[in-house]
């Protein structure tokens, strides 16, 4: 094993450093974790919660903001009979530790040496790693356009609602809503369909890289959507979870 791949599987001690609330049911936190040995934008994070008895729980969750020397940034939706989840997002207070191992994963990512045009399409939570992506093309000031559809149930449950509010040169934002629509609306709920994706998505001549990321039925739908209108498969980079999201 290389002193690298030995480095990603150490479990290092997280200190929560400060946390802010996303949603009425999720939130975004800033851990200080020494030694970090950094990652890319779309990799993922064990975390290990250990109990005074010795009983512990592990989850895997995205990482929601690129490497930032050691400071990790996650976001997590609170599952109600989760283990871990709900500990995280409603009794975890600033200076509390957790376990951390990682980064996870090497072939969800986006790296800013690539040029291709890029398009997101996230389901409810499935925005976390497309928006380490989002932030990452920022940090580096670079020029790859990128086009975002999230498919959200309501307006309430948008993820980083005031950032992705903001223009930002190079970057379309596309909402979707299941639920409920926006006061005003002249359109319906829906789900994203062939004429979502053709009309706010890349042209497949133009051979963008395609990112995938929410519950598995909704990953399934959208990644046969993109190959129906021509995109090449292996463009078509997918991450899936359960019905209920990640716990």
């Amino acid at each position: 094993m290389s002193p690298k791949v030995a480095d990603r599987l150490q479990w290092r001690v997280a200190t929560l450093a400060r946390f802010r609330e996303e949603t009425p049911t999720a939130r975004t936190l800033v851990f200080d974790v020494p030694g970090w040995p950094g990652h890319l934008p779309g990799q993922r994070v064990d975390v290990r919660l250990t109990s005074a008895d010795g009983y512990s729980a592990q989850r895997s969750y995205s990482l929601s903001a690129p490497e930032n020397g050691e400071e990790v940034e996650l976001t997590v939706q609170r599952v109600p009979d989760g283990e871990v989840s709900p500990y995280l997002t409603e009794g975890f207070e600033v200076g509390y530790p957790v376990e951390f191992r990682g980064p996870v994963g090497g072939w969800f990512v986006w790296r800013a040496t690539e040029t291709q045009p890029v398009l997101l399409l996230a389901g409810g939570s499935g925005i976390v790693p497309l928006m380490a992506m989002i932030r990452a093309r920022r940090a580096v000031g670079s020029r790859t356009p990128f086009k975002l559809i999230y498919s959200v149930r309501t307006p309430a449950d948008i993820y980083y609602a005031d950032e992705l509010r903001r223009p930002e040169p190079g970057l379309d934002v596309t909402y979707v809503y299941t639920r409920e629509m926006p006061e005003g609306a002249l359109v319906p709920p829906r789900r994203i369909g062939v004429p979502e994706v053709n009309t706010h998505g890349w042209p497949p001549d133009f051979e963008p890289s395609c990112f995938v990321c929410g519950p598995t039925g909704f990953v399934e739908a959208v990644a046969d959507i993109l190959v129906a209108l021509g995109h090449d498969p292996h463009r078509i980079k997918t991450e899936r979870f359960g019905p209920s999201g990640t716990d």
